[in-house]
């Protein structure tokens, strides 16, 4: 007697693919991979389709092609710097020191003497080649309008003083404080002056310097 219970189902070899429906499958997919155009990445040179609104390989989005419901950058926009990024700032014209000789002296020696008293500074501006040197001619000229400002500033505070000591105790020793701060104020000024000349550095104080390099450049 024969056991049907045992037998295997029979296979439906009607739901296996042929090879016919398999290679055209296969053939219109490698179709349309290769009708999708490639590029490279402007950031890290990966490839990757053309259509791609992002860098498989940095992950940063394409500038060309828009992100999915956003419009396309305008080109103006990518070539301004970012806000948060420092604006690179112009390199500055360092005016170059010093180093020659004008007449007997080295000029930096010549400028840092201009400050010794005014004396020296009207020498070298009445006396040739001195007064064409235009490092000796701007430390002359500082120097005049420094000694000159500090006239003025003294018979100023000449003129408060007498003011102040009217005032009891507190308006003579108001008087010698503002006195011995100008006094060492002006012996520091005196001698920052000096070493930057002598460093052949052309030290502009406030307004005095600008009308000192102005008058130094007319030859």
């Amino acid at each position: 007697m024969c056991k049907c219970g045992h037998l295997l189902p029979t296979p439906r070899f009607d739901m296996v693919p042929t090879m016919d429906e398999t290679s055209d499958k296969t053939g219109d997919e490698a179709k349309i991979e290769s009708d999708v155009p490639l590029t490279l990445c402007p950031y890290c040179a990966a490839q990757m389709p053309g259509t791609a609104g992002f860098c498989p390989g940095c992950g940063r989005p394409m500038p060309d092609r828009p992100m999915p419901g956003h419009a396309a950058p305008d080109q103006s926009t990518l070539d301004q710097p970012a806000l948060d990024q420092p604006i690179p700032a112009e390199p500055m014209l360092m005016e170059a020191r010093a180093q020659g000789r004008v007449g007997a002296l080295p000029e930096s020696i010549a400028g840092a003497l201009a400050y010794l008293t005014f004396v020296p500074a009207v020498v070298f501006l009445v006396l040739e080649p001195y007064s064409k040197n235009r490092f000796v001619r701007f430390h002359s000229v500082q120097s005049l309008l420094l000694w000159g400002a500090s006239v003025l500033f003294a018979i100023a505070l000449k003129l408060a003083s007498v003011v102040l000591f009217i005032i009891p105790v507190l308006g003579p020793l108001l008087v010698w404080l503002v006195s011995t701060v100008v006094v060492l104020a002006a012996v520091v000024i005196w001698v920052v002056l000096v070493v930057k000349a002598l460093q052949g550095e052309m030290f502009k104080l406030p307004l005095l310097g600008d009308f000192a390099s102005q008058q130094a450049g007319e030859l």
